[in-house]
């Protein structure tokens, strides 16, 4: 009867301690997992702010382009004028 007694308090108290250390070892998971989602979270956010800059910049230079090729047009025809005169 000791016997059967000491095997049903030695497999509660081992269910015990895997249930606590379970408990905390997800707990540290679930820790670390958060951490890393917040890094990758702000990776992509600085990511995404390049990728906007870079639009815009793209858009300006296209704007800069036709404004160069217009004064280019302007200078062809003051050139072209000023030979006739």
């Amino acid at each position: 009867m000791e016997t059967i007694f000491a095997a049903i308090v030695t497999g509660i108290v081992g269910i015990a301690v895997c249930i606590v250390n379970n408990h905390y070892q997800s707990k540290a998971t679930r820790i670390l997992i958060e951490y890393k989602i917040e890094e990758l979270t702000k990776r992509v956010d600085k990511h995404n702010n390049v990728i906007d800059r870079t639009f815009e910049l793209e858009k300006c230079v296209v704007v800069q382009a036709e404004r160069i090729e217009v004064a280019n047009n302007r200078i062809k025809d003051l050139e072209e004028e000023g030979k006739r005169l």
